[in-house]
């Protein structure tokens, strides 16, 4: 096999030359026959082969994922910040907007390469370069399905009267969405088309039920540097909070035809991660401030004793309606479990060649696996979790959104993609730019920003306290300064 042959020549082979991935693909592909798990990997899907759902679809897809109790743990973070609630609303609105733009940006890429989106940055990344950006996204994507099990995993224990332990609940959800994601694309576009009613009532009850002892006008922190630091710590987690998408968006638009208006999956992509995404985390906030900040008493002494699951069992009244609904709500977060599960599982594939043979489902199996194994180590610390993890994920997001951003709108507006080389290394960029212009937003900007219980950076301690997260918005200006005149330089020199 030559050295100079492109990737899906060599993963073929080696589907064929060594009996165990032989075997392996085979009954992947027996699979996919009889019980429709898809077989389909990170290989580019040709205009000819594309079966698309509904475009609109996609926009209910979006709600579906977002609109879940798995958002909630975010919204109580900013009373535990000190927020009241009109001051957690503002950093809700506006860290949710700028997140989402950068999802519906990269959810453009799909229909235009028919590339998965980790497969799509090799363009800006380069072939090694963009196996960095899939182990990043494994980890964002781990990240936000270890909150939705633990969050899961406390409601079925208060489900049980507690007799059931948070780890049992927690091994539930991840067998469950693991199962579900194997079945790929298609299900899940169907599954999330629907997923979102019973939630999203669910969720317009809770906060009718919690309304008589929310007190919006509970005090929360004078204005002066304590508050901008908070605040802005908060708005970081909620733009990181829908900007963690970015990464996986193209991997649902890639069976789009080339065609599909760009506009329109942006907007549609926009609208299905804002709407829901606020709407969830408000509420989220509203009966955090009535149990933290206002500390009435039954909501205080639920979210102290057993968290958010024994939270929300106090909310939802009387018991037998209270254990109904947590556990209809508990399957909410499964669209979006299968979703992160499904993905993670495609960057793997982009590892290596051999990592690219072993069939997904193989590895979508190790991601819950581990997925699971996480959640049920940490199931007692879900505010640590969230606060620290999910503010983290902004600054590779942004870095990562803007990268893309530049290449497609600014380097390639003329030139565009030459998708026959999307496995051939010689034929991409090096990706050097690229690399340098993501490490340098972290390093230079993130970290220096960044405000987290073990660390606080020396920009954001200028906001005193506990600092003040800017690492989102330094990120983003030192990776636009570097990337365009290193790929320039690039570009120059190697032609590509």
């Amino acid at each position: 096999m030559s050295a100079t042959s492109d990737e899906s020549s060599r993963v073929h082979h080696l589907k064929n030359a060594l009996a165990p991935l032989r075997w392996l693909n085979n009954g992947e592909a027996w699979l996919d026959k009889k019980l429709g798990v898809e077989s389909q990997g990170i290989d580019r899907i040709r205009e000819e082969d594309k079966t698309p759902p509904s475009l609109f679809n996609s926009f209910w897809m979006w709600w579906s994922m977002t609109c879940h109790v798995g958002t909630l743990p975010i919204g109580v973070l900013g009373p535990e910040f000190g927020l009241n609630f009109s001051q957690s609303c503002s950093a809700i609105v506006v860290g949710t907007v700028l997140g989402a733009l950068c999802t519906a940006f990269t959810g453009t890429l799909g229909p235009k390469t028919g590339l998965r989106q980790i497969t799509a940055a090799r363009y800006s990344f380069g072939f090694w370069g963009a196996k960095l950006c899939s182990i990043l996204n494994i980890i964002v994507g781990g990240g936000f399905a270890v909150v939705n099990i633990v969050t899961t995993g406390q409601i079925l224990s208060a489900v049980s009267d507690y007799t059931m332990t948070i780890s049992v609940g927690c091994v539930i959800v991840t067998v469950v969405s693991y199962v579900v994601s194997v079945f790929g694309f298609s299900i899940i576009h169907t599954y999330e088309k629907y997923s979102w009613v019973a939630s999203f009532v669910l969720l317009l009850t809770l906060i009718g039920q919690a309304a008589p002892n929310i007190q919006t006008d509970t005090p929360g922190l004078n204005h002066g540097l304590e508050f901008a630091g908070a605040w802005l710590s908060f708005m970081a987690v909620c733009f990181s909070s829908s900007s963690g998408w970015c990464s996986i968006t193209a991997d649902y638009y890639c069976n789009y035809p080339a065609k599909t208006s760009r506009w329109k999956i942006f907007g549609l992509t926009f609208c299905g991660v804002t709407l829901p995404t606020i709407f969830v985390t408000i509420v989220g906030a509203a009966i955090g401030d009535a149990a933290i900040l206002a500390e009435y008493g039954p909501y205080y002494d639920a979210y102290e004793g057993h968290g958010l699951g024994g939270l929300l069992r106090v909310i939802y009244h009387p018991s037998g309606w209270s254990k109904f609904a947590l556990v209809i709500l508990t399957f909410s977060v499964i669209g979006n479990n299968i979703a992160t599960i499904y993905s993670s599982g495609l960057s793997i594939q982009l590892l290596g060649n051999y990592f690219h043979a072993v069939p997904r489902f193989i590895w979508s199996f190790l991601v819950a696996f581990v997925v699971g194994a996480i959640s049920v180590a940490g199931k007692g610390h879900l505010s640590s979790i969230v606060s620290n993890f999910v503010s983290l994920l902004g600054y590779w997001t942004v870095s990562f959104t803007f990268i893309l951003l530049i290449e497609d709108q600014w380097f390639r507006r003329k030139d565009g993609y030459n998708l026959d080389a999307w496995d051939t290394a010689a034929k991409l960029p090096l990706g050097i730019a690229a690399v340098l212009a993501l490490l340098s937003g972290y390093l230079a900007g993130g970290v220096p920003g960044m405000s987290q219980v073990w660390y606080i950076g020396p920009i954001a301690a200028k906001f005193g306290g506990a600092g003040g997260d800017v690492g989102i918005f330094l990120s983003a200006a030192i990776t636009i300064v570097v990337y365009f005149p290193l790929r320039y330089l690039e570009k120059k020199h190697t032609g590509r």
